[in-house]
């Protein structure tokens, strides 16, 4: 349902209240995605300036079905710092790039994009804020959008077939629903076992804490070999689990943990949580409304039709379905990858 005229209004309003009676939250965003210089021209083919780097996370949030292409900008001098596998420290100054698109058929990615918004996650002095920036028909640029947008796109999947979807860039204050994390708002993405793995750079495969290293852009880190990597959730070279954890992980832990929004639920869905019943196991849900299903459990082995992971999952309806952000669309193959999960467990 698009957001009604009156309601972005009343939101730019209370923002704009807001930045009056508090430091500007915008200070440090530019109107225009080019003002900041991180690309080449054309800006669509999102071929970024030297001293950007590149990276990919092993096993990326669904956001129905949208492509990402992502890049850290460090300021001049600075370096990341190591702090464990599952966190690093970025210097103020940092500047996370994500850009959305859809290939206007799946079965040819490489050409012929939409693309739909550029997010920016920047570590202020004040601490981190995310900046939505909307594309323009032409493909040229995108400007901030601090009330977001709601965009009509359709494209030809891998299997020839018509898929559309209304999309949804989210607010100003929407990102803070995800990366609200230990009540303060930070990347969740880039952890050192999210990287640790491989990505293309000049030409070859290399594993992308390596580059980092060689590029000087981090200290204190510890022999690669010695950081856990997550599994990619759709390479079956690894195992069935460790794929469908790093999928729950990545799509639902960062609201599912002890120090996030959904920890009062008890259900506690980071890659190396080893308590069954936190992971969903014969799990009871708490305050779940008709989010349940009428079922009992989050997760009864062997059953996923008696699983309201399952119930939850293949569900699109707003008052049901899980993740209750980024998606509108039902992820046909995250739902048969924890189903197969599911059933391959034993009571």
């Amino acid at each position: 349902m698009p957001i009604p005229i009156f309601a972005n209004s009343l939101f730019v309003g209370l923002f704009v209240l807001l930045s009056i009676i508090n430091a500007n939250p915008l200070e440090h965003a530019k109107p225009k995605l080019s003002d900041y210089g991180f690309f080449r021209e054309p800006m669509a083919e999102q071929i970024p300036v030297d001293n950007i780097f590149p990276y990919r996370i092993s096993t990326a949030l669904f956001t129905d079905y949208a492509y990402k292409s992502r890049f850290i900008v460090l300021p001049d001098g600075e370096k990341i710092s190591y702090i464990s596998s599952e966190e690093f420290d970025f210097p103020i100054g940092t500047i996370f790039i994500k850009t959305f698109y859809y290939p206007t058929d799946f079965r040819a990615p490489e050409k012929d994009w939409q693309i739909i918004e550029t997010r920016l996650l920047v570590h202020t002095s004040e601490g981190w804020a995310g900046y939505p920036y909307v594309w323009n028909q032409e493909q040229t640029d995108a400007s901030l959008e601090i009330a977001g947008d709601r965009q009509n796109i359709s494209w030809i999947d891998t299997q020839g077939k018509a898929q559309n979807v209304n999309y949804l860039v989210p607010n100003f204050n929407m990102c803070k629903g995800c990366h609200f994390v230990n009540k303060t708002f930070q990347p969740i993405g880039p952890k050192p076992r999210l990287l640790n793995c491989d990505n293309f750079y000049n030409g070859y495969h290399k594993n992308q804490l390596k580059e980092m290293l060689e590029l000087d852009m981090v200290e204190k880190m510890p022999p690669i070999k010695s950081i856990p990597a997550t599994a990619e959730w759709d390479d079956e070279h690894y195992s069935l689990n460790d794929r469908a954890r790093a999928y729950l992980d990545v799509n639902c832990a960062h609201c599912h943990n002890s120090k996030g929004p959904a920890s009062t639920s008890g259900l506690f869905l980071e890659y190396h949580e080893e308590d069954v019943k936190k992971l969903g196991v014969f799990k009871p849900p708490i305050a779940a409304g008709r989010g349940s299903g009428n079922l009992d459990f989050n997760i009864v082995p062997g059953k996923p039709n008696e699983s309201i992971f399952i119930y939850r999952m293949e569900s699109s309806d707003p008052g049901i379905l899980m993740p209750e952000s980024g998606r509108k669309m039902v992820h046909k193959e995250g739902v048969a990858l924890i189903r197969d999960w599911i059933l391959s467990m034993k009571e």
